[in-house]
């Protein structure tokens, strides 16, 4: 059961962290190099609390890891590959799939019968 928790945890922490507009962006720029905090503000054009904010939950959901030389906090790529994410994200898919494929036969079903019962009206 402890396993499960910590499973949905960290699927809360990466869905929460990657629902906002700000932080989808920053994993983009990072993805080419890692930048700091100061920089990524002004790219984002937001102060720096804000963005030390949002570098946090990127962090907390181990998708950002930062380091501070000197004066420095620099940001990088966290190791996380999203793999447990797009695993979920794929079961859910599939099951998704399958309902609209069964509700596409459903309605095949449906629009055969109509045609056969107006067939029937016309004799």
């Amino acid at each position: 059961m402890n396993h499960m928790v910590h499973y949905q945890a960290r699927l809360d922490a990466t869905f929460a962290a990657l629902a906002d507009v700000t932080r989808r962006g920053m994993l983009e720029r990072l993805g080419s190099s890692d930048a700091s905090i100061t920089d990524l503000a002004k790219k984002f054009r937001m102060t720096l609390t804000g963005m030390k904010k949002h570098v946090s939950v990127l962090e907390q959901a181990g998708l950002v890891t930062t380091e501070k030389i000197g004066r420095v906090r620099t940001c990088r790529l966290g190791l996380r590959r999203l793999e447990e994410e797009a695993a979920w994200i794929e079961q859910h898919r599939q099951l998704w799939s399958a309902r609209f494929d069964a509700l596409d036969e459903l309605v095949e079903h449906l629009k055969r019968k109509e045609k056969t019962d107006a067939k029937r009206k016309r004799r």
